[in-house]
C-alpha cells in the first residue's frame, strides 16, 4: 500500500473535524425550539390584552340615569359606567340645602336606566321616610303623613281618594318639576280638585 503523503493526512483530519462540527451544529439547530413556537404565548398575551381592553371599554361606556329630588337641576344625565351616586348628584348641579344626603348611598354605583332620588329633609330635621310594605307585599296604610317627594306609587295609592291613575299623575308631576315645593302644589296635579286636596292636606307633607 503506497504511503499517504503527510499533507493529505492533515487535510483528511481537517475534513473529518469539519464534518463533525457540521453534524454537531446541525444536531443543536434541530434540537432548538422553533422560532414560531413562541407565537401561541404571544397570542395568549394578546388575548388577555384584548380582554382587558374590552373590560375597560365596559367600565367607561355611557349609562343614562334620571336624577330627581333635592338637586338643583333634576333631569336625565349620561355618565360613564362605574360612576358613583355622588357623581350623579354632582352632574345634576349638586344637592340643595334641603337635601338629606345621609339617606342616600353616595358610594353606590349607578346603573343604566335607573332613577336616583335625593331625599329631602323633613321639617323636623329627620330624614323623610316611606311607609314599609306589609307581609303580603303591599304597602301598609301610612301611620304618618306621606312625603310627596319620596312616596312610591304603591304608597300614594293607599291615600284616600288616590287611585293608581292619580298616583301615576302625582309621580309624573314630581319628576317633571323636580319635586313638590308645598302641599298646596298637589292641587296642580290633574284629577286632584279642591275637595280632594282638602282631604289630603293632613295625610301628606313635603
Amino acid at each position: 500500500m503506497p504511503d499517504v503523503p503527510e499533507t493529505s493526512r492533515i487535510q483528511l483530519a481537517v475534513y473529518a473535524l469539519a464534518l463533525c462540527a457540521i453534524v454537531w451544529l446541525g444536531a443543536r439547530y434541530l434540537g432548538r425550539e422553533p422560532v414560531g413556537s413562541g407565537a401561541p404565548a404571544a397570542g395568549a398575551q394578546g388575548t388577555r390584552s384584548g380582554d382587558a381592553i374590552q373590560v375597560r371599554g365596559a367600565d367607561t361606556g355611557p349609562v343614562t340615569i334620571h336624577v330627581a329630588g333635592a338637586v338643583r337641576h333634576p333631569g336625565v344625565y349620561r355618565l360613564r359606567a362605574g360612576s358613583r351616586v355622588q357623581e350623579a348628584v354632582r352632574s345634576a348641579g349638586g344637592a340643595t340645602s334641603r337635601a338629606d344626603l345621609d339617606g342616600l348611598n353616595l358610594a353606590g354605583k349607578v346603573e343604566d336606566g335607573r332613577q336616583i332620588v335625593v331625599p329631602r329633609r323633613a321639617p323636623g330635621g329627620s330624614a323623610a321616610t316611606v311607609a314599609p310594605a306589609s307581609a303580603a307585599g303591599s304597602p301598609s296604610v301610612p301611620a304618618a303623613p306621606v312625603d310627596l317627594n319620596q312616596a312610591t306609587l304603591e304608597v300614594l295609592d293607599t291615600l284616600d281618594g288616590v287611585g293608581p291613575a292619580t298616583a301615576r299623575k302625582i309621580l309624573a308631576y314630581r319628576e317633571e318639576h323636580g319635586g313638590f315645593g308645598s302641599v298646596e302644589e298637589l292641587g296642580e296635579v290633574s284629577g286632584i280638585g279642591e275637595k280632594r286636596l282638602a282631604a289630603l292636606r293632613e295625610r301628606v307633607r313635603v
